[in-house]
């Protein structure tokens, strides 16, 4: 299909906020149509348009439209071991991930769209046990490189977010100048959108022109867990 992105519209967010009042199978049934009109298919139309700015920023950065295991996450969610049974997800959430990556925990680029908030992320959520010791190694070996990358000044739009520990890592000095860096569980650097934004014709420039000045932070997370960018 061509790569043609016409821009997301007000009712993907008022489809979000009804489905979020309206939490049900049989709701969201008769509103089938309106899903896929009004979400899913503006979403893999913006998922396709963003392939050729993500190949110039690493060939290994996937844009998949497929409707099912895909960059589009799904709409379902996993209730096996939640409290909430709510049987359907209020977010739009688009991950180009790296093709050696098989779930959410890969490093990649990330989307977020709900009424409540949206914003952009980039490099790796909750990292498996030795891609999280291989990252915390590479900061710990070479700080210089970690502390230059936030210098530059497509990262000055991105701010570190997630979960830390709360005592230094076994096997990590805890004098070591990025400690605090080095505690860290997530290694996800965070940009606020507005709805404004989100909505206005030049979106996917904007999502590109910042995915672009994350590469430096992308780059050193994926090498330093042993993947080509």
């Amino acid at each position: 299909m061509a790569a043609t992105f016409g821009g997301f519209h007000p009712t993907l967010f008022s489809f979000l906020a009804e489905l979020e009042l309206n939490n049900e199978r049989e709701w969201f049934q008769e509103h089938r149509d309106r899903y896929e009109s009004e979400v899913r298919e503006p979403a893999l139309a913006f998922i396709r348009a963003m392939a050729k700015p993500l190949q110039k920023i690493s060939p290994q950065l996937l844009a998949v439209d497929k409707k099912v295991g895909g960059s589009l996450m799904r709409v379902h969610r996993d209730v096996r071991f939640s409290k909430d049974k709510s049987p359907y997800k209020t977010n739009v959430g688009i991950q180009f991930r790296h093709s050696a990556g098989k779930d959410v925990h890969a490093p990649g680029l990330y989307v977020h769209l709900a009424p409540e908030e949206c914003f952009l992320g980039a490099g790796l959520w909750r990292p498996e046990r030795d891609a999280l010791a291989g990252i915390r190694k590479a900061i710990a070996e070479r700080p210089e490189v970690w502390t230059a990358l936030w210098k530059r000044k497509g990262m000055a739009v991105w701010e570190l977010g997630g979960d830390a520990l709360k005592r230094p890592p076994r096997g990590f000095d805890p004098e070591h100048p990025l400690i605090d860096e080095l505690k860290r569980k997530d290694f996800i650097a965070v940009r606020s959108v507005e709805h404004d934004e989100v909505l206005d014709p030049g979106f996917l420039r904007s999502v590109a022109a910042s995915f672009r000045g994350a590469k430096p932070f992308v780059e050193f997370l994926t090498r330093a867990v042993g993947l080509e960018f």
